[in-house]
């Protein structure tokens, strides 16, 4: 699902919580008049509001942002096109993999440490 395509010229996701608008548009390539567009448009794109509706974005919605970004820049969906890619059953499939991928490399780094620990 966060197919990472032809996103290596963009930099690397820091190791922080929240993200700031500036940020999130350094970090994706794109203007932050476009990330706001953008939330109207995918609703699974909702980053925190706090203090006088200033937007927090967190890694996930850096990923999704990016994955957007792809698919519209990159492969040429339109809006409502990348919509149904990010949304349809293909996408639940994809995430239900990487989730069990994601689970599997822990269990193997878990057992890695644990015979470093030795």
């Amino acid at each position: 699902m966060l197919d990472q395509g032809n996103n290596t010229e963009l930099p690397a996701i820091p190791a922080k919580r929240y993200f700031t608008i500036g940020e999130v548009s350094d970090l994706c390539g794109v203007k932050p008049h476009v990330l706001r567009y953008w939330e109207q448009e995918f609703p699974a794109l909702n980053p925190v509001k706090r203090r006088g509706n200033r937007r927090y974005y967190q890694r996930h919605d850096v990923l999704m942002i990016r994955q957007i970004r792809s698919l519209l820049y990159d492969e040429g969906f339109t809006i409502t096109g990348a919509r149904a890619r990010l949304e349809g059953p293909q996408a639940r499939m994809e995430a239900s993999m990487s989730h069990q991928i994601v689970r599997q490399v822990r269990m193997e780094l878990e057992e890695v440490l644990a015979l470093l620990r030795r």
